[in-house]
Formats: C-alpha cells, sequence, structure tokens
C-alpha cells in the first residue's frame, strides 16, 4: 500500500466553487418566514444596569421580540468555560484561579463596551438594528479599568467586588536553579517588551442562523464556527435538548483563525430566539461587530532576563509576564501556560524561572488567535536574543548556532509539563538544520557583505531572524469515518470543521492512499454533527495530526474489510490480494484484476446465493493524541527603512519549517503564507487601541490596518520533513505556524537596518510614528 497522493502536489479540490462564487455561507442560508435578530450592545466600558425599557423599540414596525436578561433567565446558563488544569499540570503548578462568570445577555454589570444587553427579533434586519437603537437603558458608569500591568496592583479598581485584584489566573513556575545561573553569568540582560492587542480578521466575519422544527422536536443552527460539537454541547446545556437533536452546521467559513472556536453570546441567543418564536432567526456580524465584540488576542508585557557566558551561550531566562484576558476569564490556563510552555523554543535552556499573571480589564475578552501565546513568547525570546548578541558583539546568527539544541540531543525534556499534564518532550526535528537551511535560502552570508556597501549609499536594509518549537495537534481525540458505496465511491465524515485549510483534498489524499483509489472517488465532509455523533473541532493545528491520523485508521479498516471480501470472491488468500487504483487484484496474477465495485457487489446477498461476505464497508475511527507533537521553523525576513518617514519595505521572508510528514506541499505552502501575512500585521500594522475609558478607537478598517497583498513580500518556504513518531501519518500541525515568528523576525530585522542609529525595538507594531519617534529619539541623544 504506497503512498501515491500522500505527499502530492494535488491541486486542491475545493477551490473551484469558490472561485465560481458557488461557495455557501451562513449568510447566503435562506428560510421561509426567517427573521432577523439585532442586538443592542453597552456603550459604556463598565457600568451598572439599571433599568432597560424596551418599550419603544418593542413598538417600532417589524418588531416581533425584545428579549432581556429577565425574559430568557431560563436559558441563560453561564457560558462555557475552557482551561482547567488537568491532573498532571496541577500537581507540578499552582495555579491561583479565579474564574469569571459571563452570560449570554449582561446581567447587572457590564463589563466592556459591546457587551450585549439586549436582543430585538424583527422582520428585516434593518428593523431590528433600529429598534435595538431606540431601547434605553439606565446606566450608572464605573471605573474603567484598562491599563492590565497597573490592573494588577493592589488598589486598582476592580472589576470583581470580591476578588483582591484584577489577577485571574497567577502562577510561578522554576525549572532548575536559575538564581544560581545569574549569579555566576558573565552578562545578564535585561529588558521589557510589549506586544499590543489585536486579533484575526476573517474575511467572513461570525453568522448565526437557527430553526426549530416542531414536527420532531429538532433544532438546527448553521453556524459560522470552528467546533460544531462544542456548540453542539453548549446548546444542550442551555436549552435542556439532548444532543441529539441538536443539529450544528458549519457551512463553508470564511477564515476562523481561532477567533471562531470561541464560545459566544450570539451562539446561544440566536437558536434560543428560534425555539421561543417558532420561526428561523438570522444574525450576520458586520464589521463594527466583529472588531468590538469578537474575541481579541495578543496583548502581554514581558520583563525577561537572560543570563549568558562571556562567548554568548544562554545560562537562564527569568520572565515576568503580564496577559490581558479582557473581562472574562474563559480560557482559563490555556493563554498564560501556553506563553509560558513555549518560552524557551529551540534555545538549550535548563534554568528558567517565571512569574504570570493573567488580568482581567474593561475590554473584549481575549481568546487564541493563530499562534495562542507563541507569537507573544517568541518575541519576547528572540528580541532579547538578538539584545544579548548585539551587547557582546556576535551575529545574532551565530548566537542562534551556539544555543539552539541539535538533531543528536533530541528527545528533549524541558523539565516541565505541557498543559496537557505530559512532560514537555521535542520528540523530533532538527532546529539548528532549520536555521542553516533558513540562512543559507536568505542568502544571509551574502546579504552581511552588500548591507555595508548599501549604508554608505544611504540606503538602510536589515535582516531578521526567528525560531520557534510548537506544540501541535492537541487531542484528547477526533473522529471520522469512512463508507463506501455499491460504486466504491467513498465518503469520508470528519469532526474537523475547514475554514479554508484544504480538508477535502487533504483528507480524500490519506483516505484514497489507504484504500487505493483514486482521488476523485473521495468526498470529504465536515463540519456536521448530523454527519459524525462525536468531534472536537479545528483549532490548536491539529486537524492533520488528529483528524488525519483517524481517517487514515478508519479507511485502513475498510481496507481490511475489503481484503476479506476480496479474498473470497476471488479465491485467493488475504495477503495475496492488492488493491489499486480502485480494481483489485491477486499478486501475481494481473489476470485476475476486477473492479472494486464487483467486489463490494458480490457480498450484498442475492435471491439465488448469499453474499461473499458481510456487506458491511464503512468503519469509524477515533484516533487519542495523549499529548502534543512538535513542530518547528526558522524564519528571515530581508527588509528597508526609509529613516526619513519611517516606512517599512519587506523586500523577501524565507520560512524553513518541519511539519513532519508533508500531505501536500500546494496546502502547507497555502497555510505558510497565510500565516506569514497575519504576523506581518501584528508586527507592522494591527491594533486595537483603547482610551483611558475602555472605548475603542480603532473599530473600523479605516483606523485598523490590516495588510494587503501589495505588503506581503514573495514568501519562499523549504519543507523539512522529520516525522513526528506519535501518529500513524507521522504529520505535526502547522495551521498556526507561519504566523508565529513574523513579529520578532521583523523586529530584529528592523533594528538591524537602523544599526547605526542604535534603535531598540521594545513594542509592536512598529509603526511609521513610533519608528519614526525611535530615530528621532537617536538623532537627539
Amino acid at each position: 500500500m504506497g503512498a501515491r497522493y500522500v505527499g502530492a502536489a494535488v491541486a486542491r479540490v475545493e477551490d473551484p466553487r469558490y472561485l465560481r462564487g458557488e461557495a455557501r455561507y451562513v449568510d447566503d442560508i435562506k428560510l421561509p418566514g426567517l427573521l432577523h435578530a439585532a442586538f443592542l450592545r453597552s456603550p459604556h466600558a463598565h457600568a451598572r444596569i439599571r433599568r432597560v425599557d424596551t418599550a419603544r423599540g418593542a413598538a417600532m414596525p417589524g418588531v416581533v421580540r425584545v428579549f432581556t436578561f429577565a425574559d430568557l433567565e431560563p436559558f441563560l446558563k453561564p457560558l462555557p468555560v475552557f482551561g482547567a488544569p488537568p491532573p498532571g499540570l496541577a500537581e507540578r503548578v499552582r495555579f491561583t484561579i479565579r474564574p469569571t462568570v459571563q452570560y449570554a445577555l449582561g446581567r447587572g454589570v457590564a463589563r466592556y463596551a459591546g457587551e450585549i444587553v439586549a436582543m430585538v427579533v424583527a422582520d428585516s434586519r434593518a428593523r431590528a438594528e433600529d429598534a435595538a437603537d431606540a431601547l434605553e437603558v439606565a446606566w450608572e458608569p464605573l471605573p474603567a479599568v484598562v491599563e492590565m500591568v497597573a490592573a494588577a496592583r493592589p488598589g486598582s479598581p476592580r472589576l470583581y467586588p470580591d476578588w483582591p485584584d484584577n489577577v485571574a489566573v497567577g502562577f510561578a513556575h522554576a525549572i532548575g536553579d536559575a538564581d544560581a545561573a545569574f549569579a555566576a553569568a558573565d552578562v545578564v540582560l535585561e529588558e521589557r517588551f510589549r506586544i499590543q492587542r489585536y486579533a484575526g480578521m476573517p474575511i467572513e466575519p461570525r453568522g448565526v442562523v437557527a430553526a426549530f422544527d416542531r414536527r420532531d422536536g429538532t433544532l438546527t443552527t448553521w453556524n459560522s464556527t470552528q467546533v460544531p460539537h462544542f456548540v453542539q454541547q453548549g446548546l444542550a446545556t442551555a436549552l435542556g435538548l439532548p444532543p441529539g437533536r441538536i443539529r450544528v452546521v458549519a457551512p463553508d467559513v470564511g477564515g476562523g483563525f481561532g477567533t471562531k472556536a470561541a464560545g459566544y453570546p450570539e451562539d446561544a441567543l440566536i437558536p434560543i430566539a428560534a425555539l421561543a418564536l417558532g420561526r428561523p432567526v438570522k444574525w450576520s456580524e458586520d464589521r463594527r461587530e466583529h472588531m468590538m465584540a469578537a474575541a481579541h488576542a495578543r496583548h502581554q508585557v514581558h520583563a525577561i532576563a537572560l543570563a549568558a557566558r562571556r562567548d554568548g551561550v544562554i545560562l537562564a531566562v527569568r520572565d515576568h509576564i503580564w496577559l490581558d484576558l479582557g473581562a472574562y476569564s474563559g480560557w482559563g490556563i490555556v493563554l498564560p501556560y501556553n506563553t509560558v510552555a513555549h518560552l524557551l523554543g529551540p534555545y538549550r535552556v535548563r534554568d528558567l524561572q517565571v512569574e504570570v499573571a493573567a488580568v482581567v480589564t474593561n475590554k473584549t475578552p481575549s481568546a487564541p488567535y493563530r499562534g495562542a501565546g507563541r507569537p507573544e513568547t517568541v518575541f519576547a525570546m528572540d528580541r532579547a536574543v538578538d539584545c544579548l548578541a548585539r551587547r557582546i558583539g556576535l551575529d545574532p546568527a551565530e548566537i542562534r548556532r551556539r544555543n539552539y539544541l541539535g538533531a543528536d540531543e533530541l528527545p528533549w525534556d524541558l523539565g516541565m509539563p505541557y498543559r496537557d499534564g505530559n512532560p514537555l518532550v521535542y520528540d523530533s526535528g532538527d532546529f539548528r538544520s532549520a536555521l542553516e537551511a533558513a540562512l543559507a535560502a536568505a542568502d544571509y552570508a551574502e546579504f552581511r557583505g552588500a548591507q555595508k556597501r548599501l549604508r554608505e549609499r544611504g540606503i538602510y536594509q536589515g535582516i531578521g531572524i526567528s525560531g520557534y518549537v510548537e506544540g501541535t495537534g492537541i487531542g484528547p481525540f477526533e473522529g471520522a469515518t469512512v463508507r463506501l458505496d455499491l460504486a466504491g465511491r467513498v465518503r469520508v465524515a470528519t469532526g474537523a470543521a475547514s475554514a479554508g485549510q484544504g480538508h477535502e483534498t487533504a483528507f480524500a489524499q490519506v483516505a484514497a492512499d489507504a484504500l487505493g483509489v483514486p482521488l476523485d472517488w473521495v468526498t470529504v465532509v465536515g463540519g456536521d454533527t448530523a454527519a459524525l455523533a462525536f468531534g472536537v473541532g479545528t483549532f490548536a493545528s491539529r486537524s492533520a495530526v488528529n483528524a488525519g491520523s483517524s481517517v487514515h485508521e478508519a479507511a485502513t479498516a475498510v481496507r481490511a474489510k475489503l481484503v476479506r471480501a476480496a479474498a473470497r470472491f476471488l479465491e485467493a488468500a488475504p495477503e495475496d490480494i492488492t488493491i489499486e487504483d480502485g480494481r483489485v487484484s491477486v499478486r501475481g496474477a494481473p489476470g485476475s484484476a476486477v473492479a472494486l465495485a464487483s467486489v463490494i457487489q458480490a457480498a450484498l446477498p442475492t435471491f439465488a446465493r448469499a453474499g461473499v461476505a458481510a456487506p458491511d464497508f464503512e468503519a469509524a475511527a477515533y484516533h487519542h493524541v495523549p499529548t502534543v507533537t512538535w513542530a518547528s521553523a526558522v524564519h528571515v525576513a530581508r527588509l528597508q527603512v526609509d529613516p526619513e518617514t519611517g516606512v517599512v519595505t519587506l523586500l523577501r521572508y524565507v520560512v524553513a519549517h518541519d511539519c513532519g510528514k508533508v500531505i501536500n506541499p500546494l496546502i502547507v505552502d497555502g497555510q505558510v503564507h497565510g500565516g506569514v501575512a497575519q504576523g506581518i500585521g501584528g508586527a507592522l500594522y494591527e491594533e486595537l487601541v483603547y482610551d483611558e475609558h475602555g472605548q475603542l478607537l480603532t473599530g473600523s478598517l479605516m483606523d485598523y490596518l490590516v495588510p494587503t497583498a501589495m505588503e506581503v513580500p514573495p514568501i519562499e518556504t523549504v519543507h523539512l520533513e522529520y516525522p513526528s513518531p506519535r501518529n500513524p501519518l507521522g504529520v505535526k500541525g502547522l495551521g498556526e505556524g507561519g504566523a508565529i515568528s513574523p513579529p520578532a523576525a521583523i523586529a530584529n530585522a528592523i533594528e538591524d537596518a537602523l544599526e547605526p542609529w542604535g534603535v531598540r525595538v521594545t513594542e509592536t507594531p512598529v509603526s511609521p510614528a513610533r519608528l519614526l519617534a525611535l530615530i528621532g529619539s537617536r538623532r537627539t541623544a
């Protein structure tokens, strides 16, 4: 059973419907009697809700119903909370965790501008929005908690009066003896870095449609989500319906990036309205709503210190980390601990000391966004390493050569647990080879020679490096079913919902190879709880590892059934049966070949005979993943800075990455390119800015800048395949990786370009205004 399709650059089978405009998104769903919902959202960052007067809005033309918390209280259970420490982690790390309770409709207090206070349902979207604007609320404004480092201090105004401070998740952790290492160090470097608040900007914002069928008591909801089974579970709790009577469908999804993997109030409110009114209800998010109410991400501050020998070998790391969770801590330890678990990356460091404060503020709640703590922690570590290199006079490439782990040192046990509670052990890879491959592809040595000549002409170009090691494919499982029809055509169903990742192609490649059928015989469906009873979803770079392995295992089981049936049909030993390109034959007897359909049909009983075997050509698999597998990459950015305008122009971008066995290099390249583009946005352009009153100042795409194709340079990918030993395909996750290193690589390159000025880049985004201020301060000095 050779690999004919896995590893091949197969064109994506799902693309034609997108290119022809035939994709079906949530907003394309039209149902008879459809109503539309709109929401009244808090204009205050922090305020008591004294009274909601719905009379004026309810009396407006076309309004069917106005709902407040009091109207829906029996259905409004607290929104799901994720990220409780598993036993293996809780035993090693002492967490202080103060859970927050969030309801789908504001209950008593609004804690961020954009929190939902009331829902209006009307016969058109415009009428629903007008009526929502007409609702009257008696507000009692409260002090807004905005700046997270200050919010962590005793005496700061508190979001939750019964807490001693605003720290929702706090912990300290140590590996080895960092104090001794710092005491013995030749060089101690201390830096403070800030990573700004920004967010995923999928082309398609969120949307929900729900319809209740009174005939059989089933609720169907279409949701632009990455996690249909999670939505189903949340609705079952809220509505008191068994999961089997709730169908959640994620149709074509126009980008997710983790933003659509969070649990949102609207996911529950629209189905509740459909159930209460007996008519289908739709809500489609506009961009303003998305920017103020969809999950935010990233904002961290790191006070990091490195202890090193004079030859550049890093002995120990200390890091005091603050994270801004926004108003609610629905993701528990996920972002704080992910940040810590990925801090050391490819560096050979045995002594670590961290202190973490994840703080609640009066801002939109944060959630994992492509990378989920990794871009932030890699920025802090790789910027600190470059600062150390500059301090002791080493080239940034050379200091990494001296500190990156070698392939002969793997598996490498970091001496701490991962967030799933299992030991954090790098299972495979070659970080030094990735470094050298990236440097060679970027012509690093040649650039160093040219850089001096360019500076003599007043042209300031720089080159920056960043590397990461990423825990991917987190479990606990994913499901898949594989089923053949009479003609031998294959239907694969998986719990992994696609948001543009190419599942329909990649999983078809896996199934086609396992079964021995042509690729175009395989159809893949996902994102529908009716297609698969148990599933988890698409997030955390997990689909290839979890769903791909399940597809492989289920298809292998079906192949075994085919072999047994074919052996009886062809009167041969099972070990002599071969299946290739949809035909079955006996090894050494090419004339025996028959169509796969003939074997399947021979298994069906007729009036004249019994079947040759049970006509059972389907199987389910639920691949269990005890812990993650570790992907890695090194990024190199080349750019030019205009010191008169502060404009940064990216010239080249190289990624040397290891995602284990590559299923489809075209899809891999696409994932890398998309991630890098988002990382460029975080490095140079995107920022969600709040004023001191907790009001969002960058609430539209006129103020919040997203890179276009003009700002993204040519991206070159170097594929390094070090198969994972932890799953049958040897794959590792890839979806988030492209976004992890660009902020660090680009900031390092900017600092390298402006080395004559001695500019230090300590925060992102490195906007022209910010860069001009840095250059100006150095010119003055």
